[in-house]
């Protein structure tokens, strides 16, 4: 089910709880989200407010988030005119999916001020507006709408709020069994459908619901089931649900009787209902942004450094080709007074050839033979110096993909806290500006979280998700006697079994999340090595998440994600010792 004008009715009917409230926070996580922390009938509630063109919603939510050190000109702009603020009203514009909190303020001058926070849930068109009530005027708003987007109606501050265009729909609260009987076209089919077209706020989910407890759908039927429908709904007798089926998952805030085959779940109030369906689909909406964004840069430094290794290894070649450049400078000085300025090339007898072979050398006719000669000694040394320098940077070229490509497999299945420990690394290393303002502080260091998982023999087995965590669980956290784990010459997870003596199958299981969590997840016989902590080393200087290790021995697994989720499943919570 969609956020009709049933369920916004039924959200602000629950949020009018808020009135009297006073904001005490406000927070921009995401560029479409606002969180307002609002204390009100002796509670601390938190209010996610969302424009995110696939999964706009509003209710209250207890979800921790992630916010940006430093806060965007909206969220200033929301602090400046409600933080402090106390809500008077939550409400609905008819069954529109629009919604409007006002709030009562104090200006800079201490006079009495009101805002309107405007909230419209229309899909891709969602927004949150703030504007001044008393002279209809948009002070800003999370996105802006200019005239090349909609040419009858610009969201930008100082133009005059403008509401949506109307569809000319019916409100299904105010409507007679004459009015409803005659609207219908009975031979039209889709009764469904027409409910939708005829009735704001109504979902096709909303409307089939109805449809189907008319039964066989007769003119008398089915006003039973609508006005039966919407009296709970004019009365506020809400039932919160979401449906699980085999094609999609549904929510409602009435019972779904033609979906029975699904498993409900029922709520205590719209809210949890709300955060129970958006919560997991809106937060991997948000991570798979952030991720794709770091994926680019990093996919982008490692292209950079495979074409670094291509020009390297061609200077390679040249630089391979130096004794070849003594050799002309020795024939050169030979044969010098042969030569003269305009010579093309010399052509003698090659004495190192055994065959007694002749050898070609090219000269630079508008050079003397003397300048030849130090130009064929000028690249011989060129060459001889750079040989070494090119190998080491072609090493380091390669340690810096390897590094890279680390770093995508953590990308590939890293969730918002992960992500975000990996652009601090990646600010840390250089490859991303500090968003951080110059002169601030820096937030102390905290220790990473660690995914936990127990064996089937109860032995418990830590896993790091990106090279913080796996520098904080080698290096820091195990214990010299723990076994440690990582997929041979692969990138991937630091794994390690915190104990001293654990079965064989342990060691198999905890082999298997090493291969999970790598590169190879989607292959077969990963090789994954294995070896005492004490035996792991970092170098002095080393990119984070290397390491070296010695006394390793091989087994060979299947990543099995069936086998992951059961282990994850017997585990206590995230671990950060």
């Amino acid at each position: 089910m969609s956020f009709d004008g049933v369920v916004t009715r039924a959200i602000v009917h629950e949020l009018s709880k808020l009135a009297g409230g006073r904001i005490s926070r406000i927070h921009q996580p995401h560029h479409t989200d606002i969180v307002l922390q609002i204390r009100a009938q002796g509670e601390n509630v938190k209010l996610l407010i969302s424009a995110n063109p696939t999964y706009p919603r509003i209710h209250l939510t207890q979800e921790e988030f992630v916010n940006p050190q430093e806060a965007p000109m909206f969220c200033m702009l929301l602090r400046k005119h409600c933080e402090g603020g106390m809500i008077e009203s939550v409400t609905q514009v008819d069954m529109e999916r629009i919604i409007n909190l006002d709030v009562r303020t104090r200006d800079e001058l201490g006079d009495t001020t009101r805002k309107r926070i405007v909230v419209e849930i229309m899909g891709k068109h969602s927004n949150i507006i703030l504007m001044d009530p008393s002279t209809n005027t948009i002070l800003d708003s999370a996105l802006h709408v200019t005239m090349a987007i909609s040419q009858y109606r610009q969201v930008l501050p100082g133009r005059p709020y403008v509401f949506p265009p109307s569809q000319n729909k019916l409100n299904p609260l105010l409507t007679s069994k004459e009015e409803f009987t005659s609207r219908l076209d009975w031979n039209g089919g889709r009764l469904d459908k027409q409910l939708v077209d005829t009735y704001s706020g109504l979902s096709p989910l909303f409307a089939k619901e109805i449809v189907h407890r008319a039964g066989l759908a007769t003119r008398e039927t089915l006003w039973d089931a609508f006005s039966g429908v919407m009296a709970k709904v004019n009365r506020h007798d809400y039932h919160p649900v979401v449906v699980e089926t085999a094609a999609k998952t549904h929510f409602s805030v009435i019972e779904l009787t033609h979906l029975m085959d699904g498993r409900t779940t029922p709520y205590a109030n719209v809210s949890a209902c709300l955060q129970a369906y958006y919560e997991g689909k809106a937060l991997r909406d948000t991570v798979k942004q952030k991720v794709h964004d770091l994926i680019r840069i990093v996919t982008t430094e490692r292209n950079k450094n495979e074409k670094k290794i291509e020009k390297l290894e061609q200077t390679l070649v040249e630089a391979r080709d130096a004794e070849r450049f003594k050799l002309y400078g020795e024939f050169i000085t030979a044969h010098m007074h042969q030569l003269k300025r305009g010579d093309t090339e010399l052509v003698t007898v090659n004495w190192y050839d055994e065959a007694g072979g002749t050898i070609t050398i090219p000269l630079d006719p508008l050079k003397t033979p003397s300048e030849n000669l130090q130009a064929y000694y000028k690249r011989y040394n060129k060459a001889k110096n750079s040989l070494q320098i090119v190998e080491e940077q072609i090493v380091q070229a390669r340690e810096e993909i390897a590094y890279l490509e680390g770093l995508l497999v953590q990308l590939d299945h890293a969730s918002l806290k992960e992500a975000e420990e990996i652009r601090e690394e990646l600010v840390e290393q250089g490859y991303v500006r500090d968003r951080q303002k110059r002169g601030t502080k820096k937030k102390k260091d905290v220790r990473p979280e660690l995914e936990a998982y127990t064996s089937s023999e109860g032995v418990e087995i830590l896993v790091g998700k990106n090279n913080k965590q796996n520098d904080y669980l080698t290096h820091k956290l195990a214990a010299a006697s723990d076994t440690w784990l990582h997929t041979k010459d692969i990138p991937g997870s630091h794994v390690v079994i915190r104990a001293r003596q654990f079965s064989e199958q342990t060691l198999f299981e905890a082999a298997v999340l090493a291969a999970y969590f790598s590169k190879a997840r989607h292959g077969s016989r990963v090789p994954v090595d294995y070896t005492l902590v004490k035996h792991v080393k970092k170098p002095s200087g080393a990119k984070p998440g290397f390491c070296i290790y010695e006394q390793q021995r091989t087994l060979y697994v299947t990543p099995d994600e069936a086998l992951v989720q059961k282990l994850k499943s017997n585990a206590p919570p995230a671990h950060s010792e």
